[in-house]
């Protein structure tokens, strides 16, 4: 059953995601108010506090007086807001976003003061080792030495000083000489002349002097003095002036750890007890410093270092890059149970966020974090052994050391070396001047040189022409060379095809809510993604329930990412008692552009085509890569993102963003994150190969062409489709007459041939006929040439037999006719020749 669970002198709240709400009702005579004390270390833990009426209904409140600000490890925040005259109901809510296997620090709450009633219900208990002779008392007072009190005590109890001794008070001592000596802790509280009491070891031998940090030197006393401005030194050697055409390269870099830095400061804290409040959390031991012992295995052993600002060196003032500085830690665990190590950044005293966490045993490694805002930071570490309160000690040689520390470009810092300068233009001048945005320098010239076109400057790299680093595929640098970016537009040319795509169709942020999912209990919570391909990272800000929309518009607020994609996870209001939609800290997964190609691998990024649905589409699939400048300690090299576009006709301009669905959270592995956005804005621009030519009918003259996308069309924008156009023709009604003519010719023709064979068979066959006759009368011999020529015959009638050469078709039905004519004459003539013969 998950309460809020009385602590003593606190209350503790749930540790998972339930939702559970402390409530208090109080009737106030006149305007008051209500305050208190928490802490709020985790932000996957939702912690709200609202005000309702006896009407049940919640009282007009801003997001900062509802919503409860992160606190640092340990320390204690105070919350107070105005009440109304007549009956307030508080509530106190808490429960989970998401926490999987991994348990989380739980909100605790303490001193609650309402002014505004009639009078005082009930005092407040004096907290352990505090006491009150009279009840009602203001104040509690502390118990005197050797003496003990437990909660709510009115006096103070002797310590048995024969037979109570504590066998961890005292601690290692690292003093200027570098002799290791011990000491008991102050108060000592224990007898060291006792039966198995422990004593002091022994101090150890005196040993030379380590030499000072870098950017410090040892001015021939006990401890290491910073070297003045304009100078540098490695710890090792005095402080000389940087050589003409450098300038010194200020920061902190801590490796000797004698004594705590005077801009570091460590504290410890337990929530449940003050007996470590006077302890130190951690101690310097020569080449680390690590956690110190405490007073019980749950304590937050802590350590801070301060940072005002950045200074950019000279040269690189004017640039607008997005890195002023970097931190930089070596460290390692050693535990036997459930330890951890916390990093965290509070910026300008707003509220602390965790960075990073190290769970149980790590081993020695580096971690960094850059800087991306100019402003004063605070970057502390926390170290618990366990989160189980305890009264006996079991992990107390569980220990965290940091080896080095070492901060890039700190406003306050010291030199250890100095780095090239650009020089004034001016003659014999040895002034160090910045060089613009975008310009490198020149080591051999000491002048400014600008990076080349379509390459970045990278901030922290060493003047050189190697300080440009050229652009992804597809990609192009601003005018300042501080980033590169996608024009979104992106051309690919395969074979003799060349396709041309405009992707600001797409719209400046898609959004995708995948889900829901269920934690073990049951609570509904969604992944909200948003993802921007448009220019600079800073124009998408994920969204979230914490800043106002002023403070989302300009990418201020605790929470606020600058990122090309973010996540964060969302609860919703139903179910949960919460009276609006929950959101996660969003996550920056893409705050640096890499390129645009058409293949699935870039820069060691896959883009993993297999886990979205195939498709036989011919236009090819184009992937945006990204990564992300902030590493984890599950993701070495930084979070990375593969965005594939893909031409859907089917799809509106805006399209549909998806996730694998073999990886409903983005991510399979937790480190890249895939995603398909399938819209026909992600379609080729069209061209005129994309459209074909259809040809009317011809009518009256007249024929139409008309134009029309090949389907499936897979192009939008580009060329339109051309008008139609009207051209003339011949259509069938022409030929039609035309057939009609020729066959008409043709039939007159045939008749009229027909007509003329037909009159000379009849002639043929009438002078066949008298020559019949003639033959079979008795005559006279007539001449040969003219016995078959009768009388009454005209002469033009001998035409007939006139045989034409001339090679025309009416010639050849002649021809024909006069063989056949002059082949029966022969015959004849020989019938009758031989007629004459037989007389």
């Amino acid at each position: 059953l998950s309460s809020w669970i009385p602590q003593g002198t606190y209350l503790e709240s749930n540790r998972d995601e339930c939702t559970v709400s402390l409530i208090y009702a109080v009737h106030l005579k006149k305007q008051g108010s209500v305050s208190f004390e928490y802490q709020y270390p985790d932000n996957n833990l939702l912690f709200e506090f609202f005000i309702q009426n006896d009407q049940c209904q919640e009282m007009d409140q801003s997001a900062d007086t509802k919503w409860l600000k992160l606190t640092n490890h340990g320390e204690w925040a105070t919350h107070t807001v105005n009440l109304k005259s007549g009956t307030n109901i508080l509530y106190w809510r808490t429960g989970g976003v998401l926490m999987g296997s991994k348990v989380v620090k739980p909100v605790f709450l303490k001193n609650v003061q309402i002014e505004g009633v009639a009078y005082t219900s009930e005092c407040f208990p004096c907290k352990p080792g505090t006491f009150s002779h009279v009840p009602g008392s203001s104040t509690c007072d502390p118990c005197p030495r050797d003496t003990y009190s437990g909660h709510g005590a009115s006096s103070c109890t002797p310590c048995n000083t024969t037979t109570h001794y504590d066998i961890l008070n005292f601690l290692e001592e690292h003093n200027e000489t570098t002799q290791v000596m011990y000491k008991w802790l102050e108060p000592k509280i224990c007898l060291e002349n006792v039966t198995g009491a422990e004593s002091l070891p022994p101090s150890g031998e005196r040993k030379a002097c380590p030499p000072c940090n870098p950017g410090f030197y040892n001015n021939d006393t006990a401890t290491c003095s910073p070297c003045p401005q304009g100078t540098y030194s490695d710890g090792m050697k005095p402080c000389k002036q940087c050589p003409a055409g450098t300038e010194p390269a200020l920061g902190y870099e801590f490796k000797w750890w004698n004594i705590l830095p005077s801009n570091m400061k460590t504290s410890c804290f337990n929530v449940g007890n003050s007996k470590c409040d006077s302890m130190n959390g951690w101690e310097v031991a020569g080449d680390h410093i690590q956690s110190g012992a405490g007073s019980s295995d749950n304590d937050y052993l802590i350590l801070n270092i301060h940072v005002p600002g950045f200074k950019l060196p000279t040269s690189m003032s004017s640039h607008s890059g997005t890195e002023f500085g970097r931190i930089t830690f070596e460290f390692e665990t050693i535990c036997s149970a459930d330890c951890e190590l916390y990093f965290m950044m509070d910026v300008n005293r707003k509220s602390t966020t965790v960075v990073e966490s190290w769970e149980r045993t790590q081993t020695r490694q580096s971690y960094t974090h850059v800087m991306t805002k100019n402003a004063s930071v605070s970057y502390t570490w926390a170290f618990q052994r366990t989160n189980q309160p305890s009264d006996v000690r079991r992990h107390v040689n569980d220990v965290a050391r940091i080896y080095s520390i070492s901060v890039s470009n700190a406003v306050d810092g010291v030199s250890s070396d100095c780095r090239a300068c650009a020089l004034s233009t001016q003659p014999s001048s040895s002034t160090c001047v910045p060089c613009p945005p975008g310009h490198y320098i020149d080591t051999h010239s000491s002048q400014c040189t600008e990076c080349p076109s379509n390459t970045y400057l990278v901030s922290h790299a060493m003047p050189s022409p190697d300080a440009c680093k050229p652009c992804g595929p597809a990609s192009m640098s601003d005018k300042d060379h501080s980033l590169c970016y996608s024009d979104c537009h992106f051309t690919h040319t395969e074979g003799n095809v060349t396709l041309t795509f405009d992707f600001s169709l797409l719209g400046s942020v898609g959004s995708l809510m995948n889900g829901p999912s269920f934690t073990s209990k049951g609570t509904k919570y969604f992944h909200q993604f948003n993802i921007s391909i448009k220019y600079r990272p800073f124009l998408n800000v994920c969204a979230y329930l914490s800043i106002t929309d002023s403070q989302r518009e300009k990418g201020d607020g605790a929470n606020a990412v600058k990122t090309f994609i973010c996540q964060s996870t969302i609860i919703p209001a139903s179910g949960r008692g919460f009276h609006t939609a929950l959101s996660s800290q969003s996550i920056n997964l893409a705050d640096t552009f890499l390129g645009v190609t058409v293949h699935n691998t870039l820069d060691g990024i896959s883009a993993r085509p297999e886990m979205y649905p195939q498709t036989s589409k011919k236009v090819p699939d184009v992937n945006f890569y990204y990564r992300s400048l902030e590493t984890t300690s599950s993701c070495e090299s930084g979070r990375s993102a593969v965005l594939t576009l893909r031409c859907n006709p089917e799809k509106s301009t805006k399209g549909d963003l998806s996730v694998p669905s073999r990886c409903p959270a983005g991510t399979c592995d937790g480190c890249t994150f895939n995603f398909l956005w399938e819209s026909s804005g992600a379609c080729p621009t069209c061209t005129e190969r994309d459209y074909h030519q259809i040809e009317g009918a011809c009518k009256g003259g007249h024929q139409d062409l008309l134009y029309v996308w090949t389907e499936p069309k897979l192009c939008i924008g580009g060329v339109a489709l051309p008008e139609k156009k009207t051209l003339p023709c011949e259509g069938m009604e022409f030929w039609v007459r035309l057939g009609a003519g020729m066959g008409a010719f043709t039939a007159v023709l045939l008749v009229s041939l027909t007509c003329y064979f037909w009159k000379k068979n009849k002639r043929l066959e009438y002078k066949y006929s008298r020559l019949v006759m003639s033959a079979n009368k008795e005559c006279e011999m007539p001449g040969a040439d003219s016995c078959a020529v009768m009388e009454g015959e005209n002469e033009g009638d001998m035409e007939d037999e006139v045989v034409y050469t001339k090679p025309s078709l009416l010639g050849k039905l002649k021809a024909i006719a006069s063989k056949v004519k002059n082949y029966e004459h022969v015959q004849l003539n020989s019938s009758h020749s031989k007629a004459l013969v037989w007389s």
